[in-house]
Formats: C-alpha cells, sequence, structure tokens
C-alpha cells in the first residue's frame, strides 16, 4: 500500500493516479466516517485511505502529515467534508493538482452553509446523499465496473444501513419531543433525526465544538436543566472532554440522568459506519428507556 501511495503521489500531467501507478482506483477520505462508506461502495475495485482514524484524535484539531499529502495527491476520488472541518485538504489538494481528479466536499453537496454544524455523518439523509455521489463519481472514474458499484450501492443502502434504519425509525416513534441535553454540536443532526427535543443553548454547543469558551450564562442555563431535571438524558462526545464538560456529566450522573455518548470517528476503529453507529443508538435507546420508562 504504501509503495503504490508513493509512486501515485509522484505523478503528474493531470491523469488519474490509478492509471499512473497501475493501481485500482484509489480513494482518500479525510475521516473513516465517509472513508467506511467509500470503502463499502468501492468494494475489491477500489483502493480507500481514510485519513483520522483514531478514536483518541479530535479531528477539530488534526494536523495533516507529509504522510497524508501523499495520500491525497494519489487520490482518483477524495471525500472531504468541508463546512471549516477539515480545510488542510483542500490546502493539500491545491497543493497537487490533478485535472481528472474527483473531489466531493460533503457540505457543500447537501447545501451546508460555511458556518453551519460541520458533522454532517449523523444526518441520515446526508449519509444518503454522499453514498449516491460516491456511487455516480466511482462509475465515471471507472464506467467498465459502473454497474458493480451501483450493486455496492443498493447493497449498502438496503442490507448495510438495514439495523441503523429502522434504530432511527423507532427511535423517533417511541421518543420524539423529549428532552435532552448535550455538550456539544457534533449531536445536533442525529437529535433532529430522531425527532429528540434539545434543549441545550445553540451556542453552547457549538462554542464547545468549535473549542472556544461558551458564555457564563449559557453554562449556568446547561447546570439549570441539570440540577432542574429539565432533561431526560445528556449526551456527550468522548472525544473533546473540555472541563465544562466533564463536569456537566459528573453533575448530570449525580443527579440521576442517564449519560451516554457519541464520537467523532469510528470507535472502535475498525468498525464499519453502521456498526458504529448501531452500537451509539442502541445506548441512547436504553438511556432513553431508562429515562422514560418506554
Amino acid at each position: 500500500m504504501a509503495v503504490a501511495l508513493t509512486a501515485a503521489a509522484c505523478t503528474v500531467g493531470g491523469q488519474p493516479a490509478s492509471e499512473a501507478s497501475g493501481v485500482g482506483l484509489v480513494a482518500v477520505a479525510s475521516i473513516n466516517a465517509w472513508g467506511s462508506i467509500l470503502a463499502q461502495l468501492g468494494g475489491a475495485r477500489v483502493h480507500t485511505v481514510s485519513i483520522i482514524s483514531n478514536p483518541n484524535t479530535d479531528p477539530h484539531d488534526y494536523e495533516p502529515t507529509p504522510v497524508d499529502a501523499r495520500a491525497l495527491a494519489s487520490a482518483d476520488l477524495v471525500v472531504e467534508n468541508g463546512v471549516g472541518y477539515d480545510g488542510w485538504t483542500d490546502r493539500l489538494l491545491d497543493a497537487n493538482p490533478v485535472a481528472l481528479r474527483r473531489v466531493i466536499n460533503v457540505g457543500t453537496l447537501v447545501g451546508v452553509p460555511a458556518d453551519g454544524n460541520p458533522h454532517r455523518w449523523y444526518s441520515p439523509g446526508d449519509v444518503a446523499a454522499v453514498a449516491t455521489a460516491i456511487t455516480k463519481d466511482l462509475q465515471a472514474l471507472d464506467p467498465n465496473d459502473a454497474a458493480y458499484f451501483e450493486r455496492r450501492r443498493q447493497d449498502f443502502v438496503t442490507s448495510g444501513l438495514a439495523d441503523y434504519d429502522r434504530l432511527i425509525k423507532t427511535i423517533r416513534m417511541t421518543y420524539a419531543g423529549v428532552r435532552v441535553g448535550a455538550s456539544e454540536s457534533v449531536f445536533t443532526p442525529l437529535a433532529a433525526a430522531l425527532g429528540l427535543n434539545l434543549v441545550t443553548p445553540a451556542n453552547f454547543l457549538k462554542a464547545i465544538s468549535d473549542g472556544t469558551e461558551p458564555s457564563a450564562a449559557d453554562k449556568a442555563t446547561v447546570d439549570a436543566q441539570i440540577r432542574h431535571h429539565d432533561i431526560s438524558v445528556y449526551v456527550f462526545n468522548r472525544q473533546n472532554g473540555t472541563p465544562d464538560v466533564t463536569a456537566q456529566v459528573n453533575e448530570a450522573r449525580a443527579a440521576g440522568i442517564p449519560v451516554t455518548s457519541v464520537t467523532e470517528t469510528l470507535t472502535p476503529a475498525r468498525a464499519t459506519f453502521q456498526q458504529w453507529q448501531v452500537s451509539q443508538l442502541r445506548a441512547l435507546q436504553s438511556a432513553l428507556r431508562l429515562a422514560t420508562g418506554r
């Protein structure tokens, strides 16, 4: 793999990296949430690399390496998250232009503004849109395998995501409107998809996600919501444990409010996108059941 990527990274002149290096299509995702989907859709015809894959890494603070630059330079297809989440991807791609390379910017694809919520892999609708876009680009890059890629997409949507879709539907039917709190905006798209009433101040969620200091008023509001049991469940991001978040987790547990967690990258790292999401959804479902008795 390392040899193939290095060889591909040395190509010039705008031809696809796969043609220049003699390997199958090379695809790179900035984070493994998209990388897992990309790998499943590409199957045996595509060699997929995910740059950020360590569950202990906060993707907001990630600094790319020369190895990352070589991987992106070798790619026929790149899936970047966009929305200010992985701006280093564009800088590395601009430094190694390839005319026929295809780039999917998820934020642009789904119409999220530059100052919007970047955590698009927690939106089921956006996941479906990205899967469709990936398949179309793979078919354009390798028309001879177009039918193969379409079969992979259909299998992913109908079989791969079956438990994921079922859990989302079940949680929404059972717990729509339940008031919940969260540590940051990573949970916002999923809360919306599940019909949960996320009452944590939006500015607090964004501040923690962006690594800035939330206002004293917002912190006081969150503390009061926990203290007065205005929320049924508290959801926190295990990859971004600030002192404020740690304090709130402890406060929620002390108050008898069920606590559950999410992450920004696959946990464990070898899980598929759907295995990771289903595990988190089941944990959330258990917390909601404990809190409501339903």
